[in-house]
């Protein structure tokens, strides 16, 4: 119960908060009125809206090549109703992403893929996420550099904060592909911090307690067996994915008003507003990334009202029309057929349809 009440209060705190940002935040930090930008929205006509919303279907199927490149035997519409699914939880609640990590394990577990299958995924897949999403940033001020734009030293700040923090977790991340010695070196550092709250736990439960070195031992074969074979498909999916999100951001921009700033602007705004979207004060930040995106926008000379129009009509289409696109995922998984998993480490076996599709071959339907 106080477990409960805790997880409804930071809920509670969260949506709030959200609340706040978009009301009265997003305009005040703009400097600008919702007056204004509901003006600028409503100049939008409904078939270039339909149109974005298009563009935002194909980025999410871009991304379905990361999940099938992580789970093998997984198809692009199986992996397409996991992404709206795990958005449209992670769109509604503070730090929604653990809840829409469960979700795709059970889903992924009611299709026969076995637990080991299944949390292998789940980590490639969350530090390839991590890299892009931190990469992003980089290659904007990078990009601005270039151009000669001078930064501000807070943003500067964070970009090579980011940089370094992208480069420690992918040393440590091929480390552990590569070296059997440095694996083990990792699993005794991260151990030696985390084995006495284990440990507590352990004796709390009266299950033994793992070990983080075993862990990361086991880990390295089914890391080293899934970015082997679907490095190439995971990295496309991500290119894709955030390829056309950056387009949609674009075409949003110049719709509202935002006609004159160069793109290399529009990219940095873009890429701090994706890195911003995994603060987990918010569900999926929001509000956070709205705020400082338009923030940004203003403070590099576009207009109030049109660039914070377009931040907020990129917001619906790519981050409130998740959630009804995410019922539907969530029924067509309902009426998906579901197979019983073979025990671990058997992998499912998979024949191919009619269409070519390869599909789980169920021991035993349900």
């Amino acid at each position: 119960m106080s477990r409960g009440r805790k997880q409804v209060l930071q809920a509670a705190v969260g949506l709030g908060l959200a609340a706040i940002l978009l009301v009265w935040g997003l305009p005040y930090f703009a400097k600008t009125e919702w007056s204004e930008i509901w003006t600028h929205v409503r100049a939008v006509p409904l078939s270039h809206v339909l149109g974005f919303q298009v563009l935002m279907l194909a980025g999410l199927w871009c991304y379905t090549f990361t999940f099938t490149g992580a789970l093998r035997g997984l198809t692009h519409s199986k992996a397409l109703i996991i992404n709206l699914c795990g958005s449209s939880v992670s769109n509604l609640l503070p730090g929604g992403g653990a809840v829409g990590l469960a979700a795709t394990y059970a889903m992924c577990r009611s299709w026969g893929f076995t637990r080991r299958a299944t949390s292998t995924s789940a980590i490639v897949t969350g530090v390839w996420n991590v890299l892009a999403r931190i990469a992003l940033p980089v290659v904007a001020i990078l990009a601005l550099w270039l151009g000669g734009v001078t930064l501000p030293v807070v943003l500067t700040e964070l970009a090579v904060g980011g940089a370094l923090t992208g480069l420690a977790l992918l040393g440590a991340f091929v480390a552990i592909m590569v070296s059997e010695r440095a694996a083990q070196a990792i699993g005794r550092g991260v151990d030696h911090l985390l084995g006495p709250l284990l440990r507590r736990r352990s004796r709390a439960s009266g299950k033994p307690a793992m070990r983080i070195e075993e862990l990361v031992h086991d880990l390295r074969a089914r890391i080293n067996d899934v970015v082997s074979t679907g490095w190439l498909a995971m990295t496309l999916g991500m290119v894709g994915f955030f390829g056309a999100y950056y387009v949609l951001f674009v075409l949003v921009m110049r719709q509202t008003g935002v006609t004159t700033m160069p793109l290399n602007l529009l990219f940095a705004a873009f890429a701090i507003g994706r890195l911003l979207t995994a603060v987990g004060i918010t569900p999926g930040g929001v509000g956070v990334t709205e705020t400082v995106t338009a923030t940004v926008l203003v403070g590099w000379g576009a207009d109030s009202a049109a660039a914070t129009a377009g931040v907020v009509l990129f917001s619906i289409i790519t981050h409130v029309m998740e959630v009804p696109l995410g019922g539907l995922g969530w029924l067509l998984w309902t009426l998906s057929p579901k197979v019983t998993a073979p025990p671990e480490g058997q992998e499912p076996t998979f024949e191919r349809t009619a269409r070519g599709v390869r599909t789980p071959r169920p021991p035993h339907t349900t």
